[in-house]
């Protein structure tokens, strides 16, 4: 039983945060599933649906079956691969599904109908599954702090296509023989609503999209003119840095802290005094933001720790440490308009400079791999790398939005400084004669070791207490040279008081000292900051030969993830090619199916453009998962023109039919795809939101390219086709 006037409680209850997670991916996952199969309802028949979907149970339950195995655990990032997954994992079951259901339209029934409907699209279907798996593949060996993070989504991705890749080859096919097309002459509700959306888009692609496709196939040069201006003009805005760029976005955490580290040598007593002045502060803003009808306020509990930090287990205590933690309100439950970023800025102009301090931080983000901005100086001599970090701190209180600006460079204790004298030399004396003997002096010599029971007792020669006490006595000291002369110390030194180093650090044996700075990602574009900091310092070095610089923290993770990505999507490209041109049985065409990787990221741009959000890492890998997942519905419409082709099918007549033919499953798995995404497009949880951006890439990417499939596409194989004709006829001629 506790005692009156004590109360326990908990502090930072991570289950909690944790089930929110889980919760709200949970609910973006069945929202989306919902959608999915709604979308599927309406466009096909509510029996095909209901197969088709029966995909996602079985693709999802083999991927958790493996998991263990490749050593992936439910967690935050595997849930948001699985969400990603709902709309993509029923493509080849759409397409498969869709086809079949065709055959049976027309009326092919039995056994061979189902056969012939499944191996007509196989090859296409399976090496669309092979490209998606190429696509995803980068990103297991995506570099940096977060790299071991994000390559769960592929370990998540393979398994889930392997396994809808079965169930659509082998599963979907046999239930598909047991659908039966009868015309109701009193169809129901849902079943009127299905059919008239069903004929509209029958009459929507016979009577818009196909003569809009034949005008564009007779000035395909001018369509695919159009495409390619369009994404120079997207692109080049992006790469002019003028479209906002954040490596990775500065999510909103549900805790705050100030880590105040004073000078070396501060008080238990000084610290602890800043200390309760920050937690006053932090307590005047919980009540001012208190929520005026619930009493309850956006900060729940204000921690105090003097000695060590919150969250740690303190080995011993550090008098010049101290921290104070907010745990705040998530932000999908507040009822008042503030942001976590917003409030600790309040908190941080509230306390202002602190007299003594040596470093004073605020943290309140998630995922936070490192110093937005790190500029780690190295060279021999720490006098001139004090004054080149002075330079650069300097440099960096230029840029609005740039705080908590502060260096590595740590002075100890004060120290008085013994220069030995060249006549001392000539005496005989070196320093190491010199440093003993005032250690001597002061601290003591050895004289005797006395055994007294268990107890060893050290018996020290050296001055009185009340002489060692006084800098005086350092004075006129008398140092004895090896032929036993005295001479007073100041005759054989020059002392000098200074400061010690509380710590040394060094890289590749040269002594290191850190520059860092805190951002607002939302003001300062932190790469243009870097690229000029970087022209700074390259002037600057040529004052100080011996000093060299480096980009570490943020940028450095940057450097090595974008690094990993360019040869990530090199593989890409390759190996999607080299998918392409197998089926395909062609050199050539597969250039024409990856037309649609460069265009499809207009979408992905606009879609960030749209809901307001700078690109971002996730929204780079969404753009290279994007490459594998749009190149499946080329594929197949490319597929379906050379089998009619080979029927004897002329070119024009095979082109336009195929956009007719393909234009439904093309439509549905885009918007399957996107419709699986909207419920996490839509989140406005902190849970989700660093996972936002891939989505964003993925879903609006897919979006565009479906326009891309039915127009550029034909167009580009048109163009194809002119192009090899343009080489035959010499070579006929000839």
């Amino acid at each position: 039983r506790m005692q009156e006037g004590i109360v326990l409680g908990y502090w930072r209850d991570r289950s909690r945060i944790v089930k929110l997670r889980l919760e709200t991916l949970f609910s973006s996952a069945w929202q989306g599933g919902l959608l999915v199969f709604l979308c599927l309802a309406l466009f096909l028949r509510l029996s095909v649906a209901i197969w088709v979907c029966v995909g996602i149970p079985v693709s999802f339950m083999g991927a958790l079956m493996l998991m263990p195995e490749i050593g992936v655990t439910i967690n935050v990032v595997s849930l948001f691969a699985f969400i990603l997954m709902l709309g993509i994992v029923v493509d080849d079951a759409i397409i498969t599904g869709e086809n079949i259901y065709s055959h049976l339209r027309r009326g092919d029934t039995g056994v061979g109908a189902v056969v012939r409907g499944a191996q007509e699209v196989a090859v296409p279907v399976t090496f669309g599954l092979l490209t998606t798996l190429a696509a995803f593949m980068p990103l297991m060996y995506l570099g940096g702090y977060r790299g071991p993070i994000f390559a769960q989504i592929p370990l998540v991705v393979i398994p889930v296509l392997i396994f809808s890749w079965i169930e659509s080859k082998l599963i979907l096919p046999a239930h598909m023989i047991h659908i039966r097309i009868n015309h109701d002459k009193n169809p129901g509700p849902f079943r009127r609503l299905q059919q008239m959306t069903a004929d509209g888009l029958e009459n929507f692609i016979l009577r818009y999209y196909r003569p809009l496709l034949e005008w564009l196939l007779t000035r395909r040069y001018l369509t695919i003119a159009l495409f390619i201006g369009l994404t120079l003009v997207v692109m080049s805005y992006v790469f002019s840095g003028r479209f906002g760029f954040t490596f990775f976005p500065r999510v909103q955490s549900e805790t705050a802290r100030a880590t105040l580290q004073m000078q070396t040598g501060a008080t238990e007593e000084q610290t602890a005094k800043q200390v309760y002045r920050m937690a006053d502060i932090a307590e005047q803003l919980k009540l001012k933001y208190q929520d005026p009808a619930t009493g309850e306020s956006v900060i729940r509990n204000v921690l105090t720790s003097i000695g060590w930090r919150a969250g740690r287990k303190p080995r011993s205590g550090n008098p010049e440490l101290g921290q104070v933690s907010l745990e705040l309100m998530p932000p999908e439950e507040r009822t008042l308009a503030i942001t976590t970023s917003e409030l600790v800025d309040e908190w941080r102009h509230a306390i202002g400079p602190i007299t003594g301090a040596k470093e004073l931080n605020f943290r309140a983000e998630i995922g936070r791999g490192g110093d937005p901005i790190n500029v780690q100086l190295t060279g021999q001599n720490f006098e001139v790398l004090d004054e080149v970090t002075g330079l650069v701190k300097a440099q960096l209180e230029q840029y609005a939005g740039l705080y908590d600006i502060q260096d590595t460079f740590e002075q100890g204790q004060p120290e008085i400084i013994l220069a030995i004298r060249p006549e001392a030399e000539l005496l005989g004396l070196s320093s190491a004669d010199l440093g003993q003997q005032v250690r001597q002096a002061f601290f003591g010599a050895e004289a005797q070791r006395i055994q007294r029971g268990r107890d060893d007792v050290r018996v020290m020669v050296r001055y009185p207490r009340e002489e060692r006490s006084s800098l005086a006595t350092l004075d006129t000291m008398r140092i004895r040279t090896p032929d036993g002369l005295e001479v007073p110390i100041s005759n054989v030194t020059d002392i000098q008081l200074g400061e010690g180093f509380a710590t040394i650090r060094r890289i590749d044996r040269q002594r290191a000292v850190n520059v860092t700075a805190d951002a607002n990602k939302k003001q300062v574009d932190l790469n243009r900051i870097a690229q000029e900091l970087r022209l700074y310092l390259d002037d600057l070095l040529q004052q100080y030969p011996g000093v060299r610089y480096s980009f570490e923290g943020e940028l450095r993770e940057q450097r090595e993830s974008f690094g990993s990505l360019y040869y990530g999507i090199l593989f890409a490209l390759f190996s999607i090619y080299v998918l392409l041109a197998i089926p395909l049985r062609s050199y050539v065409q597969p250039f024409v199916i990856l037309l649609v990787i460069p265009f499809s990221l207009v979408g992905a741009v606009l879609g960030h453009a749209l809901l307001g959000m700078n690109l971002s890492l996730l929204s780079i890998m969404g753009m290279l998962a994007l490459s594998g997942v749009v190149v499946n519905d080329s594929l197949i419409l490319v597929d379906w023109i050379n089998r009619r082709r080979r029927e004897g099918v002329a070119l024009a007549e095979a082109v336009r039919t195929a956009g007719v033919a393909r234009f439904r499953p093309i439509l549905l798995t885009s918007l399957t795809t996107f419709f699986g995404l909207m419920p996490l497009l839509l989140e406005k949880s902190t849970q989700a939101q660093f996972l936002i951006p891939m989505a964003v890439s993925l879903g609006f990417g897919i979006l565009y390219a479906t326009l891309l499939s039915l127009i550029l596409i034909p167009a580009g194989y048109m163009v194809l086709e002119d192009i090899k004709r343009v080489f035959k006829e010499p070579l006929n001629k000839s």
